[in-house]
């Protein structure tokens, strides 16, 4: 899958951890299967706008702000990536 779609999983995960909630919760919460929520968790899986719009509801987000998360997490992974080269010389 692309990165996109991995980070996106990796900021609901975060989202969801931070809120102290089970994958179940969630997905009871955005009224979505559980095993779903887990392969979108695992970047296996394309989230439509539809599901991507579920999930920030039940996360109490917009989905920009959802979305806004996803980029803060590539633009740290970036930022990693600068400094492990710059170690790395």
């Amino acid at each position: 899958m692309t990165a996109l779609v991995e980070r996106f999983g990796v900021a609901v995960r975060q989202l969801r951890v931070q809120n102290g909630w089970s994958q179940g919760q969630l997905a009871e919460l955005s009224n979505l299967d559980r095993s779903y929520v887990g392969e979108i968790e695992r970047g296996r899986v394309i989230a439509s706008i539809v599901t991507v719009e579920k999930l920030a509801a039940a996360l109490q987000l917009d989905v920009v702000a959802l979305l806004a998360h996803c980029e803060q997490l590539g633009e740290r992974r970036a930022v990693q990536l600068i400094s492990l080269a710059a170690i790395a010389r």
